[in-house]
């Protein structure tokens, strides 16, 4: 499923390099996310800016070096784990409730 109309373009994420847990970047300045991941994980998150800090703090921490939560498939980049982990539920938004519990 590598259809470019399953690719979102976002500027502004890591330079190029692949690290050695198969996270892709390009050196173009963006990051490329399947809208299929983007589309499901809305729906756990419906705030799209929630979302989308989510997703940009994940990345980073992935990027930096962070393991997968999930099972990594080929020519998924760091926004596409990020997304699958958010739908798989392996990591979500703190909310001051959940202090309070």
């Amino acid at each position: 499923m590598s259809g470019a109309s399953n690719i979102i373009r976002f500027p502004g994420t890591a330079p190029a390099t692949a690290d050695s847990a198969g996270v892709g970047r390009r050196g173009n300045g963006s990051a490329d996310m399947r809208s299929d991941l983007v589309e499901q994980a809305s729906k756990v998150i419906t705030e799209a800016p929630i979302l989308i800090n989510l997703v940009s703090r994940r990345v980073k921490q992935l990027n930096t070096g962070r393991s997968a939560l999930v099972q990594v498939e080929p020519r998924m980049g760091a926004a596409d784990i990020a997304l699958k982990e958010i739908i798989e539920g392996k990591i979500r938004v703190e909310t001051p409730e959940d202090d309070e519990a």
